[in-house]
């Protein structure tokens, strides 16, 4: 095959292969690097591999991927408080063109989720329930039987208490999601504590990522009363100039905070029966990179 028509084969499939490096590391930073690794290993490929391209290139990134897992155990152990994924900036509501496994799938709840599996059976998971691989497929990927394959995926499902990301509903429809955090950010900024209970629901849990490098709780913070004080803490502290802004990430309406025009965190709602059952707090700075700075967000508005 030509460079030329190996490099137009790469790039059709490049998303797909960014899809599953996202979904298996929960890292936009770190699945650009495994993508361009898989490059460099399709330019070295001989001229049978290139004969199934999408077979070739999903193999290449999932082993990578199985590999960085297995040496990022040890980084997530000594991690400095909860590690939650990367957020990833999206269309509203993860695009309707997007099947119901593949937007669930890029939910934050869900992917926090994953972190119960061994990189094996996230990538059997993955490539199985959001990909709809075959075994005989799997079992190739993963360089075991279909047998084993199969039972990889049913373990993971055991861990995951039977869940499969096309029965999952851990995105409430768009509109009730921008709709919600509207009305949360407006009773906050308020000082309302009883309209700010009302959008929680009483087991709500917020759970911070600080990385060491930002101030978070390091265990949940559980409760309404105890989520709300929190907020409203934080609103009557809040430096002058601070604002706020809503972005989509992972499918789901975030809100976006800035101090002196900078990103400091992003606050991603999980809604389920027109409340908030969790809040994820992203604080760590390496992981925020990719949220554009107050003067290049939309819709900006005062936090003080």
């Amino acid at each position: 095959m030509p460079d030329t028509q190996r490099d137009e084969a790469f790039t059709t499939f490049r998303p797909l292969l960014f899809s599953i490096a996202y979904r298996m590391l929960g890292s936009a930073m770190d699945a650009e690097d495994m993508v361009q690794d898989t490059y460099l290993r399709w330019q070295r490929a001989g001229p049978d591999p290139v004969q199934e391209p999408k077979a070739f290139l999903t193999t290449a990134i999932t082993r990578l991927c199985i590999d960085h897992l297995r040496s990022a155990r040890v980084q997530h152990e000594s991690y400095i408080g909860p590690w939650l994924p990367e957020p990833l900036l999206t269309a509203p509501g993860g695009g309707p063109a997007e099947k119901v496994a593949e937007r669930e799938s890029l939910s934050m709840a869900f992917l926090v989720m994953l972190e119960r599996l061994s990189p094996v059976e996230r990538a059997a998971f993955l490539l199985r329930e959001v990909f709809n691989h075959d075994y005989g497929e799997l079992a190739d990927i993963l360089e075991t039987s279909p047998a084993n394959a199969r039972q990889l995926v049913s373990r993971a499902r055991r861990k995951l208490g039977g869940l499969r990301p096309d029965k999952a509903r851990f995105t409430a429809a768009p509109e009730q999601q921008m709709a919600l955090a509207g009305q949360f950010a407006q009773a906050v900024v308020s000082g309302d504590m009883d309209r700010v209970l009302r959008l929680l629901a009483p087991d709500i849990r917020l759970v911070s990522d600080g990385g060491g490098k930002a101030a978070a709780a390091l265990r949940p913070i559980e409760g309404a009363e105890a989520v709300a004080n929190f907020f409203l803490r934080l609103a009557r502290i809040a430096p002058p100039g601070s604002a706020g802004s809503f972005a989509w990430v992972n499918g789901q309406v975030a809100l976006v905070t800035y101090e002196d025009g900078e990103v400091t965190t992003v606050y991603v709602p999980v809604i389920e029966d027109g409340r908030i059952t969790t809040f994820y707090a992203l604080r760590n700075p390496d992981k925020l990179r990719s949220l554009p700075r107050q003067d290049e967000a939309p819709g900006v508005f005062p936090l003080a």
